[in-house]
């Protein structure tokens, strides 16, 4: 099989249009899930059970079921019961949510792994639990979750073909349309390929800098 490079060309506009869905698809998507798997592991440390349960419930069945029945789940049910959203935002709230369940646990590690002593110290000084929280607990636990929160990120970034079953033209939709319209897979999809893995690559050396910047 031949490569054709005028093929390259020709779907490079595609492309970026593409590159730009996908990561602001990763982008949204990480801050949702971050920022919700924050909200359910302190829910999840609550006293009321009344708060923990229901909690519980929710995140292990988003957690046990495939992000892709949740993507068809919100896209083309939500509507039905008068919520409609457009394909990107039901995507990044669809990829954010799932991943959400999975931040959780990695925040409850982080947070358990906190020496008992700072929990001490933080009660001997009479400090507010809000303060305990944001001055003394959260810090250390966030520090020591970076590596598995970023590897959450290389996760999403893999999993964001799958917007592409809800409408959402990220690389691959957009490589799969030229490749219908133009009988050419090769080239668009390693052009796709390559693309992944060198972002997959970019966003580990992030995370190692960030790593040895917080070790320090």
């Amino acid at each position: 099989m031949k490569w054709d490079w005028n093929a390259v060309g020709d779907f490079m506009p595609l492309f970026w249009d593409g590159l730009v869905v996908t990561l602001e698809a990763l982008a949204l998507g990480s801050l949702i899930s971050f920022t919700l798997g924050l909200v359910w592991a302190l829910l999840m440390r609550t006293p009321s059970r009344w708060v923990r349960w229901p909690v519980g419930v929710v995140t292990e069945f988003v957690r046990d079921t495939p992000l892709l029945v949740q993507l068809f789940f919100l896209f083309y049910v939500l509507p039905e019961w008068g919520v409609t959203l457009s394909a990107l935002t039901t995507g990044v709230i669809g990829i954010g949510l799932h991943y959400s369940t999975y931040t959780m646990q990695v925040y409850r590690a982080g947070i358990e792994a906190v020496p008992a002593g700072q929990w001490e110290a933080a009660t001997a000084l009479n400090l507010p639990v809000g303060r305990t929280w944001t001055a003394v607990i959260l810090p250390q636990a966030i520090r020591r979750v970076v590596p598995a929160l970023g590897n959450y990120v290389i996760a999403m970034l893999k999993d964001t073909p799958m917007l592409m079953v809800i409408t959402v033209l990220e690389m691959l939709g957009q490589a799969r349309l030229y490749s219908q319209e133009h009988f050419q897979f090769t080239e668009p999809l390693s052009v796709i390929g390559v693309a992944f893995i060198l972002i997959s690559y970019l966003a580990s050396l992030l995370l190692r800098a960030m790593e040895r910047r917080l070790v320090r």
